[in-house]
C-alpha cells in the first residue's frame, strides 16, 4: 500500500488487542495506514475475538511479528511493556516502534542506554473508556484527541517524523513533554481521577447494601464521578505501580483537601465550606 505517510510502512503489528491496542488496530484499518496488521496477544480468547472482530489479519508469537512489521505499537499495561521494550529494540531494525502507555518514565528508561533506542517513539494518547477487551475496541474516537509524544529528541528524525505524521493522519492533536513531567502531570489529571472513583465505589458498596436502591438513586454526577471504577484492574494497578512517588504526593493533598471539607462540616464553619467550594469553582476557567 502506497500511503501517504511512508511508502516503506506496509505492515503493523500491534501487541496487546485489548481496548487501546484494538482501537488503534481500527484506525490503521480505517485510514488506510497500512496493508496488514499481525496481532500479538496473550490471551487466547481476546485473540480470537480480534480475528473475528476484524483487528488484525492474523496472529502471530512476538518475535515473528516484529521480524515481519515495520511499524510496532506496542500497547500492553505498563509493567509489561516495560519489559517488552527492550526484547522488541533487540529485534529491530528500521523498524518503527510506538507504545501508547500512560506512564513513560519507566518505559522509556528501560531503554535509555538501547544501541536502538531512536527506532522507538514515546507517546500516550489521552482517550480511553472502563471498558477492556477487543470488543471495547471502537471506530474513529481518536480525532481531536490529544496525544502526548515524550523525549523526542531521543528518536530517530526519520522514525519521529512519520509517527508525528501518523497521528496527525488519524486526527490526533500532538503535545510534547519529557517523560518524567508526564508522569507528574498525568498523576494529578488521570491517576488520581481513577483512585477517587475506586474508592467511591467502595464506599458506596460498603455503605449502602441494596444494589437495587444505589441504581435506583444514583443520580447522573454520581454515575459519571463512579463511571471509571468499571476500569480493568489489570491495567491501573501497573499504571499505580510505575507512578506510584507522584500518585501518593497527590492522594496526600487529595487527603489534606477532604479534611478539610470534613473539618468544615464537623466545626460547623459553613463560611469555610463556601470558600472551599467557591476555591474550586474557578475549574471552570480551565474546563468550560
Amino acid at each position: 500500500m502506497n500511503n501517504s505517510l511512508n511508502k516503506n510502512i506496509e505492515i503493523a503489528a500491534v501487541i496487546g488487542l485489548g481496548l487501546i491496542g484494538g482501537t488503534f488496530a481500527y484506525a490503521l484499518r480505517d485510514n488506510k495506514i497500512v496493508s496488514k496488521i499481525i496481532g500479538v496477544e496473550a490471551n487466547e480468547e481476546h485473540a480470537k475475538k480480534a480475528l473475528e472482530l476484524g483487528l488484525v489479519d492474523e496472529i502471530l508469537p512476538l518475535d515473528e511479528a516484529v521480524q515481519q512489521a515495520d511499524f510496532i505499537i506496542l500497547a500492553t499495561p505498563v509493567t509489561i511493556a516495560a519489559t517488552q521494550l527492550p526484547k522488541i529494540l533487540e529485534n529491530v531494525d528500521e523498524q518503527i516502534v510506538i507504545d501508547l502507555g500512560s506512564t513513560k518514565f519507566d518505559i522509556i528508561n528501560s531503554v535509555k542506554n538501547h544501541p536502538k533506542r531512536g527506532r522507538y517513539v514515546a507517546s500516550h494518547p489521552m482517550w480511553g473508556t472502563e471498558f477492556s477487551g477487543p470488543e471495547a475496541a471502537q471506530h474513529n474516537v481518536l480525532r481531536d484527541r490529544v496525544n502526548i509524544i515524550c523525549d523526542k529528541d531521543d528518536s530517530d528524525k526519520d522514525a519521529l517524523e512519520f509517527v508525528e505524521n501518523f497521528y496527525r493522519k488519524i486526527g490526533m492533536r500532538l503535545v510534547y513533554m519529557n517523560g518524567e513531567a508526564h508522569d507528574v502531570h498525568l498523576a494529578y489529571v488521570s491517576h488520581i481521577s481513577h483512585i477517587t472513583s475506586f474508592a467511591l465505589a467502595n464506599t458506596v458498596l460498603e455503605k449502602e447494601k441494596e444494589e437495587d436502591t444505589i441504581f435506583n438513586l444514583a443520580s447522573s454526577g454520581f454515575e459519571s464521578t463512579v463511571r471509571l471504577a468499571k476500569s480493568n484492574s489489570a491495567t491501573w494497578v501497573p499504571v499505580f505501580k510505575q507512578n506510584k512517588e507522584n500518585v501518593l504526593d497527590v492522594l496526600n493533598e487529595y487527603i489534606s483537601q477532604l479534611r478539610k471539607f470534613k473539618s468544615s462540616l464537623e466545626k460547623e464553619n459553613w463560611e469555610y465550606l463556601n470558600e472551599l467550594i467557591e476555591g474550586s469553582n474557578k475549574i471552570k476557567k480551565i474546563l468550560k
